[in-house]
């Protein structure tokens, strides 16, 4: 997958191009993708627009976290089929721009959309003044088709990345999961801890969270890590340890399941499944010791059950 990160510097051809902020890459943005995908029959590459800058980050003090870090994101529109995305540069001249310039310059001289697809709800431009009404009125003009998508709901609600942030925050995240299609994921480098996992009898790994990423709560959660030679089950704390530690940074510990190697320096997905616990301060160690091996076997049980749901449902 191409990707033109921060640059008005890009020329494209034949264009089917969807529209959005595209954080956490959840269900509706999914709809809008595979929208886009059904015109590689008709020889147009596919084309995710979105924004360098979170637009909030523009006009706030504080910034926005994100579901997904770019990383994160470009892998899951390379696994989509997505030819190119674009992270558009987000500026106050960006944000100034008219409806219709935006239309002109951007979308139709620079990524030559032929179809451009939006969901209903969509707005652009000076003063969030464009919407796919404007968008059909100068369609014939510019000689482009418009696929506007209804909005995706679940339990009565749209689905948004809004609120996803919110039940991340909540720690709900079997139904992060649900919104998304998959589980939240923390992408990091196996970092060197104080090694007191193996003290006993349970190594684990250590990330570090990318800046401005959304986190649940501090406790433990079932987890899944995704290693070179398949996926491992998981115990994750995300947390400061406050049992054998007085540091103050938050980090992600992992004991991952059936595994004893060597992974310090690579880069490793872990998915965070269920919450278990909050974070807590044991007495000792033995107390701790005990706890993290109750958390192991619910861990073990909550996938050997997700295995099991899977085989099912395929049949």
């Amino acid at each position: 997958m191409e990707h033109i990160y921060n640059t008005e510097n890009f020329q494209l051809k034949n264009a089917a191009v969807c529209l959005g902020k595209f954080d956490g890459i959840h269900k509706g943005h999914r709809l809008l993708i595979d929208t886009i995908k059904d015109y590689k029959k008709k020889q147009l590459q596919t084309v995710v627009f979105t924004f360098a800058l979170h637009p909030s980050n523009l006009f706030s003090d504080t910034e926005t976290e994100l579901i997904d870090t770019m990383d994160e994101k470009i892998e899951k529109l390379e696994s989509m089929g997505v030819d190119t995305l674009i992270s558009f540069p987000f500026t106050e001249k960006t944000a100034a721009m008219e409806p219709e310039k935006f239309i002109k310059d951007i979308l139709v001289e620079k990524v030559d959309a032929k179809v451009i697809v939006i969901g209903k709800d969509f707005r652009f431009g000076n003063h969030r003044k464009g919407n796919v009404e404007l968008l059909k009125k100068l369609a014939p003009k510019y000689g482009y088709q418009v696929v506007d998508v209804e909005k995706i709901t679940i339990d009565g609600q749209i689905v948004s990345s809004t609120r996803i942030r919110k039940e991340i925050k909540k720690g709900n995240m079997e139904k992060v999961t649900e919104l998304l299609e998959m589980p939240y994921t923390i992408t990091g480098e196996v970092l060197h801890g104080q090694q007191l996992g193996r003290t006993i009898g349970m190594p684990t790994i250590n990330q570090a969270v990318a800046p401005h990423k959304i986190i649940p709560p501090k406790g433990v959660y079932v987890s899944k890590v995704y290693l070179e030679e398949g996926v491992h089950g998981g115990i994750t704390n995300l947390g400061i340890k406050p049992t054998v530690s007085g540091e103050k940074q938050i980090g992600v510990e992992t004991y991952i399941f059936d595994f004893d190697g060597n992974l310090y320096g690579k880069i490793l997905k872990t998915e965070l499944l269920c919450f278990v616990r909050g974070e807590k301060k044991f007495p000792n160690l033995q107390s701790l010791k005990e706890q993290i091996y109750k958390d192991r076997k619910y861990g073990e049980e909550y996938i050997a059950q997700l295995r099991k749901n899977c085989l099912k449902n395929k049949i």
